[in-house]
């Protein structure tokens, strides 16, 4: 077989320098993310149970770990998954039920998720910073 040389340049297949992603496929790769966080966070969770029913020093072990400003963080991180994971999973619903399938109010629902993702996380710490009273 004879060899042709090229006389034009092959296209470039998109890649992230070149192609900017839709917030839907953002929305959707982060959504993935969550819910393999959300297995790590349930253990976290677990865990803290566990240390409950085991003994009241290792409760306190235990809960003095997720007091610490990186325990505080990840919990954080692990609420802030769990809401955009939620969001996530309504805005498929919603896709499911036939609505919301045009590209503009697929990006504005997914843009809503987001959001709505972060004020819920803000507003679950905030209420329980007031109900602790810390």
């Amino acid at each position: 077989m004879s060899k042709i040389p090229a006389t034009q340049a092959r296209p470039l297949s998109p890649h992230l320098t070149v192609y900017k992603p839709p917030i839907t496929m953002t929305t959707s790769i982060l959504h993935r993310i969550t819910g393999g966080a959300l297995y790590f966070g349930t253990l976290l969770v677990a865990w803290w149970l566990i240390a409950a029913a085991v003994s009241e020093s290792y409760f306190n072990f235990v809960d003095w770990i997720f007091g610490t400003w990186i325990g505080r963080l990840v919990l954080f991180g692990y609420t802030w998954a769990l809401m955009l994971h939620m969001m996530g999973g309504i805005r498929h619903f919603i896709w499911d039920a036939g609505a919301g399938l045009e590209k503009r109010t697929a990006s504005k629902i997914a843009w809503a998720s987001l959001i709505a993702s972060v004020v819920l996380t803000v507003l679950i710490w905030v209420v329980g910073y007031m109900v602790r009273g810390a």
